[in-house]
């Protein structure tokens, strides 16, 4: 794979979390900066899909949904609305364990007839932790379009790829939704 622009939705309601899910502190820095930390090595080519100023200090581009109020899928139109390369990496900004290694390994085993290329265990499937093709776009805008939102629906409508991983797999791949969530990975880490 030659070019790739690394998206992180940022959006979210974060009704749970009770904060901009991004900026969480785990380890004494923000989500964010862990996510961006583990991309860095691959490639510096990094897109915030946020209208949030709290992201303001982080120098990478800031890019506002183009349809409010449609979750991960409006962000994901967002970001192949505003990519320029053919495969993007979109991430949610919620998986502070995500590592060099698995998204190095998600790249390296994407093959480019797949729409969508996701990590997926027997009883987890990681969506949002994916490889896209700008060339889906049409697809997901009828989604939108006919409000149907949710992430496993766009997988069963396209040509995907998943990459099975063990139980033992699916930890780094977490997304922290919640404070006890928070609270429950800080005490499995001590």
């Amino acid at each position: 794979m030659k070019a790739l622009t690394v998206f992180i939705l940022c959006g979210g309601k974060s009704s749970r979390m009770q904060s901009e899910k991004g900026l969480v502190l785990f380890q004494d820095k923000p989500f964010i900066d862990h996510i961006i930390q583990a991309i860095l090595p691959i490639t510096n080519q990094i897109k915030l899909i946020t209208a949030s100023k709290q992201y303001d200090y982080l120098e990478y581009e800031k890019i506002p949904d183009l349809i409010v109020d449609k979750g991960p899928l409006g962000g994901i139109y967002t970001a192949l609305s505003h990519s320029e390369t053919e495969f993007n990496l979109i991430l949610s900004c919620d998986i502070p364990l995500i590592s060099t290694e698995l998204l190095q390994e998600l790249i390296s085993k994407h093959t480019k007839e797949a729409g969508i290329t996701i990590f997926a265990s027997e009883s987890k499937t990681h969506p949002l932790i994916g490889i896209y093709s700008k060339n889906i776009l049409s697809v997901i805008k009828e989604s939108i379009d006919s409000d149907e939102l949710k992430m496993m629906d766009l997988l069963a409508k396209l040509p995907h790829q998943i990459i099975k991983i063990e139980e033992n797999e699916n930890f780094p791949l977490t997304n922290i939704n919640s404070i006890d969530e928070l609270n429950d990975l800080n005490i499995n880490l001590s």
